[in-house]
């Protein structure tokens, strides 16, 4: 079979990248609620109990913060352990061993001790699931330090994010949009890393800068395609990872376009997209041509009807007239 066009869903491309660790190394293990169940994380873990049993694939009560913290205390103790959290909104109740001791633990004992540790959640947002069942928290995640955030787009980058994060010798806070689960992409079979930190060019162009992540990169590849059409060469940048920003990446493409859009799935203020413009701002402030925009959610909580959520979250449509209003702005 050709690895290089090997087509790939990127719920599968997860479970291959799971499936590959936990065989060459018998330090890794998977733990959280609704492991055994395609309900709470589709086909992100299939097989997996079949193959290594539940000593290695432990399915848990509705215990975020116990099941955590044992995840953290493993970590120390020499395991590499994958916890998951089906909603991220109720890994809330994990932040005590999330950022009180995991994100901590490495600088506390002067980089003598490591925290190993995958922490996984996934972002169920659309199809009613209402304020407390679809929140995108990776901002409040990337504020602090000691943590690592991706949030991988396509299934190449699944794969090899999850297994970057497993080797990773500190905390990485691993985010995946369901809206993604059945996309389809090249996946090779092997074992490979993405680095964290390190963001790709989509597509190339000179007018304007696009960054996104995660399912908006999905929607500014969309966007960027359709304005080829009417003549605008959109350049699109998906950082995949939310902390470290690949910075590099980003100034060289706005020092180019001198213009930038961002287009996030959380909210505005204080938000990742408020990092983007700050950086852009402090450092290369003298190549912009234009005001900086961004494409956010609404500051409200989610709506739990399929009428308003067409409105609340912003999809291509948004971008286009976002990016059209930006290039009219110098000739007002």
């Amino acid at each position: 079979m050709s690895l290089k066009n090997r087509k790939l869903q990127y719920s599968l491309a997860i479970n291959e990248a799971i499936h590959q660790m936990m065989e060459i190394d018998e330090s890794v293990f998977l733990i959280g609620q609704g492991v055994k169940s395609p309900w709470y994380v589709g086909n992100t873990a299939r097989g997996l109990l079949e193959r290594f049993g539940d000593e290695r694939v432990i399915d848990t009560p509705v215990s975020e913060n116990a099941i955590t913290g044992a995840a953290v205390g493993a970590a120390i103790a020499g395991m590499r352990p994958i916890v998951v959290h089906p909603r991220m909104d109720f890994m809330m109740y994990a932040m005590d061993p999330i950022i009180n001791e995991s994100a901590n633990w490495h600088y506390m004992f002067g980089g003598n001790s490591t925290v190993p540790v995958v922490i996984w959640s996934i972002i169920n947002r659309g199809g009613e699931q209402a304020a407390q069942h679809s929140q995108s928290l990776h901002t409040l995640c990337a504020h602090i330090p000691g943590l690592k955030v991706v949030m991988p787009a396509t299934p190449y980058d699944v794969k090899g994010l999850m297994i970057a994060a497993i080797k990773d010798d500190n905390p990485v806070i691993y985010i995946d949009d369901r809206w993604l689960y059945n996309l389809e992409g090249d996946v090779p079979e092997e074992i490979y890393s993405v680095p964290i930190g390190k963001g790709i060019i989509c597509k190339k162009g000179k007018d304007i800068t696009l960054v996104s992540v995660s399912y908006m990169a999905i929607e500014a590849i969309k966007a960027a395609e359709y304005l080829k059409k009417e003549g605008i060469d959109v350049e699109v940048i998906d950082l995949r990872s939310v902390k470290p920003i690949d910075k590099e990446l980003l100034f060289e493409s706005v020092k180019k376009t001198g213009r930038l859009i961002i287009a996030d799935c959380g909210w505005k203020t204080c938000g990742f997209a408020a990092e983007i413009s700050a950086m852009v701002c402090e450092n290369i402030f003298e190549y912009l041509k234009s005001p900086i925009a961004r494409i956010t959610l609404p500051d409200t909580p989610a709506p739990a009807s399929f009428a308003l959520e067409k409105v609340y979250y912003p999809k291509s449509d948004n971008i286009i007239a976002k990016i059209q209003e930006v290039l009219k702005w110098e000739t007002k």
